[in-house]
C-alpha cells in the first residue's frame, strides 16, 4: 500500500539534491544530486564524483546510500526515502532495492539509462525481493534543466575544440 507524502517537503528535499547536482557540475561532473531522508531528517547528501575520483561507481545515489547506511549502522535503509535529480541507472536502482529504500523521488526521467521504469525496470520489478514506491516529476523542470545546460555546454566546448 502506498503511503502519502508531503509534496512541499518533497520539493524542499529535491532542492537539496539540486544543490548537490549544481556543486557536481562545478567540478565537471554530470550534475546529479541525491539525498537520503528518514523521518524528515537528511541523513546524507551528495553529487556525482565519478570523473573526479576515476571511479565509475561514484554516482550520487551510491554515495548517499553508503553514507546513510554507515550513519545508521545498518545496510537496510527501511523507512528511508531517496531524492535524486535524475532517474537512477541500473547500478543505482539495484543498490536502492538492496538497501530496501521505501520511496524513490525522481526529478527527471532518463530515456537512455533510467532503471525505474523509463528504459529498464529494476526498482519497479516485482520479481525482486523489494519494490520501492517510485514518484516521478518532483522539480522536473529544474532537474532536467541543469542536465540540459551541462550537456549543451559540453557540446559547445567540444565544437570549439574541434574548430580551434
Amino acid at each position: 500500500m502506498k503511503e502519502s507524502y508531503d509534496f512541499a517537503k518533497a520539493v524542499g528535499f529535491m532542492d537539496i539534491a539540486l544543490e548537490e547536482a549544481s556543486a557536481a557540475a562545478l567540478e565537471d561532473e554530470v550534475p546529479v544530486g541525491a539525498v537520503v531522508v528518514k523521518e524528515g531528517v537528511v541523513l546524507s547528501r551528495a553529487g556525482n564524483s565519478s570523473r573526479r575520483t576515476g571511479n565509475p561507481t561514484r554516482h550520487a545515489e551510491i554515495i548517499v546510500i553508503e553514507q546513510a547506511a554507515k550513519l545508521l549502522e545498518n545496510e537496510r535503509l527501511t523507512d528511508c526515502d531517496i531524492y535524486v535529480t535524475k532517474e537512477p541507472c541500473a547500478m543505482c536502482a539495484g543498490a536502492i532495492v538492496h538497501a530496501r529504500i521505501r520511496r524513490v523521488f525522481i526529478g527527471a526521467e532518463d530515456q537512455r539509462f533510467g532503471a525505474c521504469g523509463t528504459a529498464l525496470s529494476v526498482c519497479g520489478n516485482t520479481l525482486l525481493n523489494h519494490v520501492p514506491e517510485i514518484i516521478f516529476g518532483i522539480q522536473r523542470e529544474k532537474c532536467s534543466g541543469i542536465l540540459s545546460e551541462f550537456f549543451q555546454k559540453k557540446r559547445l566546448e567540444k565544437k570549439n575544440d574541434e574548430e580551434g
